[in-house]
């Protein structure tokens, strides 16, 4: 129930670019979103301030201990502290708004944070390190996911139902790329 323009987007602390509109679900994972976002800002920066040269790189190894599941709950306040720190003391526009996906998804959806950090889970089931793949009661045994497997992780007889061990899976996905009939799933 928002309007969509310059001052309506500011009062809920997004912003207003080029014109282009992102619209997600909850198939997407904010942690990852955010850290997305934040990595192509570490790309574009020009290095004059520090603040955004090394803290958009420190907010960005916090996100990706996050997303690969070796998070600790001290790191939701370092990320906060260190993206308002950020903010108000970088030079340029870029690194004045680098830390906005941060502090929108930490405001609006620190549940997901909370998830990753405390049960190790992505409730989106996009971070990989995060997920596990399993093999439905539709597998029909047609070892196709066994061949897939690099590792060898998949075990069954033909015709029959599948297992992955997850201790040895290392979570490519090549089995849920190739499984011709959807029996495998990740989450």
């Amino acid at each position: 129930d928002t309007p969509i323009d310059y001052d309506n987007l500011i009062a809920l602390g997004s912003m207003m670019g080029s014109g282009g509109m992102i619209v997600m679900d909850e198939d997407n994972c904010m942690v990852d979103i955010a850290r997305f976002f934040l990595d192509f800002t570490v790309e574009e920066s020009c290095g004059k301030c520090p603040p955004c040269r090394i803290g958009t790189k420190r907010m960005l190894q916090i996100l990706d201990k996050i997303t690969e599941g070796k998070g600790e709950p001290k790191d939701l306040d370092n990320l906060e502290r260190l993206a308002e720190n950020i903010k108000i003391s970088s030079l340029c526009g870029l690194g004045q708004t680098a830390p906005n996906p941060v502090l929108s998804t930490l405001k609006y959806f620190r549940h997901e944070y909370e998830a990753h950090v405390n049960d190790k889970k992505c409730p989106a089931g996009v971070c990989q390190a995060l997920s596990n793949y399993y093999i439905t009661e539709d597998c029909k045994g047609c070892t196709v996911c066994t061949k897939a497997c690099p590792v060898n992780a998949i075990t069954g007889e033909r015709k029959a139902l599948h297992t992955i061990d997850t201790e040895t899976c290392i979570k490519c996905g090549a089995c849920l790329d190739k499984c011709p009939f959807k029996a495998i799933i990740r989450k």
